[in-house]
């Protein structure tokens, strides 16, 4: 405790300076999450406080950030649209899978996998990050324009026919449920289809016209149309939102021009009277847990968003972790990385309870506070506990921003986002695949693919095809080098080993020596499967030295073991040379050794299997 109070002052200033970054931000991002501008400032509020309390990096100010509300987005939309487009209905599952996705942190975390995230190849990360902001500029797009497709008479009329009968096959499928025969009781389904009305036709119109919307495609396909309805006023807002941020950083960047941006241009459309569209109200009072999450828990509704949790959980972790390395940079100071975890996992867990949106580590925030004093965890805290002021005494005062302002201050966090630094080395980075006559870069080509697919299909599946792909080019070159450097050579192409200079000249037909240097996995079997077939005809005996091969996988054990016995079906000896511990398991398990290569035949020195070869092999071809 003493502590956490040893840099009271820094840690005040920094947290309040940080907090007033984050609430614009935070409002920006529940309002195109889907959930509303409360959700995101919730969020900010419990993350900030409690990843602060129990995080391992002490100068941290976590919160939604652009990454993880991007795959939130995703995830809200996907809950919706199953609840028949009410958020009220989809809010339990949403927060489910938000709270499992904190409990799944807490377990990377008490596992001990915050080191192992560094693994996640540049490129997934970097097609990632500019996915994520050309989502937010595409996206915010429309209500840039002041355009609202549910708002939009003409456009939502296009779905009115598939309204209907989307509300008809939800009375069949109940009268179904319900044991109802539709052929033997025709006037049950007359009755309950009295009950349509033009209004429950135009909401669930509306419903279709806004999904039909959703997503970066979604957006793309109704921007002609929103140009031709553009609403001047609102454009005016969010442009002006957009100049201020960018012109008033050249003036200074001590006060945040986000939050000058957002009091100035929200000041003149209150101060004026100007008829423009604002936020969603804001709720006012202390938030209150949702019990729904747990009273009307469904494992059905939660299943299949269990990858997207998870998405979410290791998402968060990157984000987190990358925002803690350049904290240490920062202060000089060493975070710990699976306590960081466990804080961020609490925190969003906490927040999914209270209705909020996941978030993580957030670098802008992170780096404000540090610059502005902030040594402790208090200055996390101090920055949640100020939101939450705002909330209690300026919540109906928040409701009177306009959405084109939050929309103008997303479209630049989407331009600032994206990845610069990957796309920029794109013509630099080498060329290293061959498709007919074009040389690609196979890092672009993962680049490239993670961008598009994250972009225009799913996120959350093009981290995992882009894994995959990033996977199989890696173990690919891996094999290529294994394989050149493990080449099947007779001893006098291929260059000798300082040991085997002076093996004796009148043997060398009798006896092929082959060298594998590197892992023999299933990257690098297929050359070695041409061993047997590559041996000279005159040969008797084969020694394979093994001195380093370090590691050897499943694959490589069986193709070494079929290697083996076609040696020995061709009636040749094989001698194995420092056969290391690793490989030694493997071949131990499957009886490798001894029944296809005994004892007597394995030698911990080059010298000891050239003693064996002296005594046992003959010249048989008069080689002098």
């Amino acid at each position: 405790m003493k502590n956490l109070f040893s840099n009271f002052k820094g840690d005040l200033f920094g947290g309040i300076t940080a907090g007033i970054v984050a609430l614009p931000l935070a409002l920006a991002f529940g309002v195109s999450s889907g959930l509303g501008p409360s959700a995101g400032l919730y969020g900010a509020i419990f993350i900030s406080f409690f990843a602060a309390i129990f995080g391992g990096t002490n100068t941290q100010i976590s919160g939604p950030t652009a990454p993880m509300t991007a795959v939130s987005m995703v995830i809200i939309a996907g809950i919706i649209a199953i609840n028949d487009g009410s958020v009220e209905k989809a809010l339990p599952a949403i927060l489910t899978v938000f709270l499992l996705g904190g409990i799944m942190q807490i377990g990377l975390g008490v596992l001990g996998l915050g080191k192992y995230i560094r693994y996640i190849p540049y490129p997934v990360v970097s097609g990632f990050m500019t996915a994520i902001g050309l989502i937010i500029i595409i996206t915010q797009t429309l209500p840039t324009l002041g355009y609202y497709p549910k708002d939009d008479i003409e456009f939502v009329d296009q779905y009115k026919p598939q309204a209907e009968e989307f509300i008809l096959k939800n009375i069949l499928k109940e009268e179904a449920g319900e044991g109802i025969l539709v052929l033997e009781n025709f006037e049950e389904t007359i009755n309950r289809s009295n009950e349509i009305t033009p209004e429950s036709i135009q909401k669930e119109a509306q419903t279709l016209a806004n999904s039909e919307t959703k997503g970066a495609l979604g957006a793309l396909k109704v921007i002609p149309r929103a140009l031709q309805n553009i609403n001047w006023l609102e454009f005016g807002l969010a442009l002006a939102t957009i100049f201020i941020i960018y012109g008033f950083k050249r003036i200074t960047t001590v006060v945040p021009s986000t939050l000058v941006a957002l009091l100035v241009v929200s000041g003149i459309a209150f101060g004026f009277d100007l008829n423009y569209r604002p936020i969603e109200q804001i709720p006012a009072g202390f938030p209150m847990p949702n019990f729904k999450i747990f009273t009307e828990f469904s494992l059905g509704s939660v299943t299949p968003y269990f990858f997207s949790a998870l998405t979410l959980a290791l998402l968060g972790a990157i984000d987190s972790l990358l925002t803690s390395v350049v904290a240490d940079n920062m202060t000089k100071t060493k975070h710990i990385p699976n306590k960081e975890l466990v804080g961020q996992g609490i925190g969003n867990s906490i927040a999914a309870l209270f209705g909020g949106l996941p978030g993580a580590g957030a670098t802008i925030r992170t780096v404000v506070n540090i610059n502005s004093g902030g040594k402790t965890k208090l200055s996390g805290m101090m920055a949640g506990i100020l939101l939450l002021f705002i909330l209690l005494a300026l919540g109906p005062v928040a409701s009177k921003i306009p959405a084109a302002v939050l929309a103008g201050i997303l479209v630049t966090v989407g331009i600032s986002v994206m990845d610069y630094k990957g796309l920029k080395a794109i013509p630099s980075l080498p060329k290293d695949i061959k498709i007919g006559p074009i040389k690609l870069s196979s890092e672009v080509i993962v680049m490239i693919v993670v961008m598009l697919l994250s972009t225009f299909w799913n996120l959350i599946y093009a981290v995992g095809i882009g894994l995959v792909i990033a996977s199989l080019m890696f173990m690919k070159k891996m094999g290529d080098l294994t394989a050149e450097r493990s080449d099947v050579k007779s001893l006098e192409e291929e260059k000798a080993w300082s040991d085997e200079i002076d093996f004796p000249k009148n043997l060398k037909e009798e006896v092929f020596i082959k060298h594998l240097k590197g892992p023999l996995f299933f990257g690098s079997t297929s050359e070695f499967q041409q061993l047997a077939n590559q041996i000279p005809k005159t040969a008797s005996t084969v020694i394979i030295r093994m001195g380093r091969m370090q590691y050897m996988d499943q694959s490589g054990l069986y193709t070494l073991e079929d290697v083996l016995i076609d040696l020995k079906k061709s009636n040749i000896t094989i001698l194995f040379v420092g056969v290391l511990k690793q490989p030694r398991y493997m071949m131990e398990r499957v009886d490798v050794i001894p029944d296809l290569i005994p004892e007597a035949h394995i030698f911990k020195t080059f010298n000891e299997s050239l003693l064996w070869v002296k005594e046992n092999i003959k010249d048989t071809t008069g080689t002098s």
